[in-house]
């Protein structure tokens, strides 16, 4: 069977279940190329290439994982976000798009505050968090400390990090084989001595000297659990629930989390949440008595991220 007799025959295979007939083309294209180890241009220049039995079985075990739904980036071991490549595994979630918008709004957010003394200004140099305060400069030297909240396969921890030489991140996630997947690809990325992991139920386990931060950010679970059975069975079925679902309405995380955020924050220090569609107004609500509460919209114009300033 050559190259091209067998991706055509794996297109077909997807083909036929619903589920997977929108992308069943890209899909076969890209599992032909991780079972063989081969390029994009070499799939295309060899197309009459005979396949040994060995890379046949190999390719025809991604294809019958794929037919169950199980999500490509689980076969592939591999997911981009922000530019960068994570390993992924079914003990986390797999990074979403729009949670760059959640990183490009903390970006931003600390540049301002950087650059243009905006947001986080205070008075009072003492009010304001330390990497501002008078007489400080922008120098690299100066840590802003950032707290990843659920941090999963570590993608919102890692992209800050490396956007950021002069951030030092703590990321807490309460499994540890997400732990274990994090500190992996913070290493990959030679991240490692500026992300600190730390197996915790929200902020339960923080030291009290590691506090405040400058900055808490997380995407935490947030799918309402009447929700369940509408999910795509790819994402119901194979990825982590405690990752996905919380609570009847969805916001049992945020009730819990945005209170210890206020105490775990410098004064005038930002959280960044990442929220589901049809959430603003509750969240919202829940940021009562934070200031400078904004909404930021993602490329569907849904309400994506939330982003407060402790008084």
């Amino acid at each position: 069977m050559t190259l091209q007799e067998s991706l055509q025959r794996a297109t077909h295979q997807l083909d036929s279940v619903p589920n997977l007939r929108t992308d069943a083309a890209r899909d076969a294209a890209l599992l032909l190329r991780h079972a063989l180890s081969i390029s994009h241009t070499e799939q295309l220049a060899h197309p009459k290439r005979p396949l040994t039995p060995a890379e046949v079985s190999a390719y025809e075990t991604l294809i019958a994982r794929r037919l169950t739904l199980e999500p490509i980036q689980y076969i592939t071991g591999e997911q981009e976000f922000y530019g960068l490549a994570l390993g992924v595994t079914p003990a986390v979630l797999i990074p979403r798009p729009e949670t760059e918008h959640l990183v490009e709004s903390v970006l931003a957010e600390l540049a301002n505050s950087r650059i243009n003394n905006l947001n986080f200004h205070s008075e009072r140099s003492e009010e304001s968090p330390h990497f501002l305060r008078s007489g400080k400069n922008s120098s690299s030297e100066e840590k802003i400390r950032i707290l990843d909240i659920g941090t999963g396969s570590g993608a919102i921890a890692i992209a800050l990090a490396h956007h950021l030489p002069q951030a030092h991140v703590t990321a807490v996630d309460l499994s540890p084989a997400a732990l274990a997947v994090a500190a992996a690809n913070a290493a990959r990325h030679g991240l490692s001595d500026r992300i600190r992991f730390v197996q915790s139920d929200l902020l339960v386990a923080l030291a009290p000297d590691s506090l405040p931060f400058d900055a808490i950010v997380s995407n935490p679970p947030y799918v309402p659990e009447t929700d369940r059975a509408s999910l795509h069975p790819q994402v119901r079925d194979h990825e982590p629930a405690s990752a996905l679902f919380a609570g009847p309405d969805g916001l049992d995380i945020y009730r819990r989390l945005i209170p210890q955020a206020r105490a775990a924050l410098a004064p005038c220090g930002l959280l960044a949440l990442e929220i589901g569609q049809g959430q603003r107004n509750s969240i919202a609500a829940l940021l009562a008595g934070w200031v400078q509460v904004r909404f930021v919209d993602d490329l569907q114009r849904i309400p994506r991220v939330a982003l407060a300033r402790n008084p």
